[in-house]
């Protein structure tokens, strides 16, 4: 990894890239610190201070890199894009047009990457509208009564915070969009990974400050979870495919042997992000619904004492499910062992043994169900180690555990596939020079 860099750096035009996305991180980094207008910074960390973790937008949180307890200009972070991505992906299995629009090509790929953008602005009006809205019931934070906006009794204050949201979110959208044209690539998940990079220092700080030998244990369970990580996020079952000789023209094409790589983590991090918002989504619900003067009911000291507190084991429990029964799904929806065994058959590919057409589609749905299994375990497991940590060692109210569950699964995936991009970039680089 060293190496791939070190030769990065030596190249002038990729060291531009680097610097480039250097200078975006930078700009990226500036806008989640800077309070949104109408905002009281000092109330707001007063209140942020008070909260200790404990918050329904904490998955958001970790993804703006702490962004969204400061009220900033990118308090949203990047999470109306994600959410937006995963509905049209999703709606193309819905909808036959824009399923003809996905296997159009690059032309067919831009008109759904231009949906994409008009939906996350709508998702980013209404999350900043919550947002806003929660912050002026007071209910952001718990049980803190500062006043984070002071100007909340005009409309005006209001409408000018959201839209600044709202046009924060669209910032972040086109700096990732820059990253991925211009820069190393990667771009929307570089600005996730860099979000949650910036929290480390400072949660493991707070680790340290309270016990040594915890932080100790801390970290030493940190470098087994990424080594783990790492592991089975390279894993992959290959499946051997063979390609037939056929004669076109006065040419023969053919004969060649590969493989079809079958992840052992299909889905990726989306099905934690599915889990987690559908957990979180009782608890808002309550605080839209219920005034801060109204007597908490059944179903709101059910959601507050079970589902809020991460180190219940309800909420581990119904987390795991979640992840396991969302993992399945999202594998499901993405891949389709029938087109796939449709394409193979329209080129003369074959699996050995198996013979063309609906065998192989039936072979690759048992393959993929095989490996999901572990999979979808993989995922529950390694996401609920931070509320494992939380319960075993009594540590109820910290709930910012910054080396586990989502965080390492974003940050060891995204700096995968950075690091395979710019060796990627290396060798065009240099088979250009060879063949020169």
């Amino acid at each position: 990894m060293l190496g791939a860099f070190r030769s990065a750096l030596a190249t002038p035009d990729l060291r531009k890239k680097i610097l480039f996305t250097l200078g975006i991180i930078i700009v990226y980094r500036l806008g989640a610190t800077m309070p949104a207008p109408g905002v009281s910074f000092k109330n707001v960390r007063a209140c942020a201070e008070q909260l200790e973790g404990q918050n329904i937008y904490s998955l958001i949180n970790l993804f703006s890199g702490g962004a969204l307890l400061n009220l900033s200009v990118f308090a949203l972070g990047i999470m109306p894009y994600i959410t937006a991505s995963i509905i049209i992906q999703l709606l193309t299995v819905v909808i036959p047009r824009f399923e003809q629009l996905k296997k159009e090509g690059q032309a067919g790929q831009g008109k759904l990457t231009q949906y994409t953008r008009y939906l996350t602005i709508g998702l980013a009006i209404l999350q900043s509208t919550g947002l806003v809205a929660l912050a002026v019931r007071g209910q952001l934070f718990g049980e803190c009564d500062q006043d984070v906006i002071p100007g909340k009794d005009s409309i005006f204050t209001l409408i000018v915070l959201v839209i600044t949201m709202t046009a924060g979110t669209s910032v972040i959208m086109w700096l990732g969009e820059l990253i991925t044209e211009k820069g190393i690539g990667n771009g929307m998940s570089l600005l996730i990974f860099t979000g949650i990079a910036a929290r480390i220092p400072a949660e493991g700080k707070n680790i340290l400050d309270k016990s040594g030998i915890t932080f100790a244990l801390v970290v030493v369970a940190a470098l087994v979870i990424i080594a783990s990580v790492i592991y089975v996020e390279q894993a992959q079952r290959r499946i051997p495919v063979q390609y037939a000789k056929r004669m076109i023209g006065r040419r023969m094409y053919g004969g060649t042997s590969t493989y079809l790589p079958l992840k052992v983590n299909q889905a990726g991090v989306i099905p934690v992000i599915f889990a987690s918002s559908l957990l979180y989504l009782p608890d808002l619900v309550v605080r839209l619904t219920q005034g801060s003067s109204t007597e908490p009911n059944w179903f709101s000291t059910f959601v507050q004492t079970y589902l809020v507190k991460q180190s219940s084991w309800v909420h581990i429990s119904a987390y795991f499910l979640l992840i396991v029964f969302f993992t399945y799904f999202y594998v499901g929806i993405t891949f389709n062992p029938d087109e796939r065994a449709d394409e193979m058959k329209k080129f003369g590919g074959f699996i050995p043994g198996i013979r063309p057409g609906r065998p192989t589609a039936e072979y690759l749905k048992f393959v993929l169900g095989r490996i999901t299994l572990p999979g979808s375990l993989y995922l529950g497991i390694v996401a609920i180690l931070p509320n494992l940590f939380l319960d075993l060692t009594g540590d109820g109210q910290n709930q910012n555990f910054p080396f586990g569950g989502t965080a390492v699964l974003i940050m060891v995936g995204v700096g995968l596939d950075t690091v395979k991009q710019i060796e990627s970039q290396l060798m065009q680089r240099n088979y250009e020079g060879f063949l020169r």
